[in-house]
This record gives structure tokens, C-alpha cells and sequence, in this order.
């Protein structure tokens, strides 16, 4: 087991005097550890919301939506290269 797993209550500086008492094996598990857990907590968005959010540029442009009008001729061109 690590060295390093009762340290919950311990001070940055404590720990940090601890971190360099361990192998290096031990401290790169901790570095692992350490960068797990924050990746955890920026996680902890839905996965949904998180995709939105980093999509969102994207989905940007300076042009105007299309019309309805334009949008059904772009279906119906579509579907003639589709299924002609």
C-alpha cells in the first residue's frame, strides 16, 4: 500500500515533505493520482452540457440561418443526388 494514503488531514507543507520521502515509483502514482482527481472535478459538468459548451464556436458564422424556402430546396436537392 502507498505511503502516502494517510495524509487526509495533513498540511500543503507537511505533505509536501512527505512527497519527497516517498520512491519515485510512490510519487509518480501521487502525481497520477493528484491529476485524476482533477480531472474529476472539471468533469463534473454533464457530459452533455460540456460538449455543448466546447462546440458552441463552431456553430458560429457571420452568414444569416437559411430561410425555410432555402432549406426545403437543400433537402430536395439532397435527396435527388441521394437517390437519383
Amino acid at each position: 500500500m502507498p505511503a502516502f494514503v494517510g495524509v487526509i488531514s495533513m498540511s500543503l507543507q507537511s505533505l509536501k515533505e512527505q512527497a519527497r520521502q516517498l520512491s519515485v515509483s510512490e510519487r509518480l502514482e501521487l502525481v497520477s493520482a493528484i491529476i485524476e482527481s482533477l480531472q474529476d472535478s472539471s468533469s463534473q459538468l454533464p457530459e452533455r452540457s460540456r460538449i455543448i459548451k466546447q462546440m458552441k464556436g463552431l456553430l458560429k458564422t457571420d452568414q444569416s440561418a437559411p430561410t425555410d424556402d432555402q432549406v426545403k430546396a437543400m433537402l430536395e436537392e439532397r435527396r435527388v443526388e441521394k437517390y437519383l
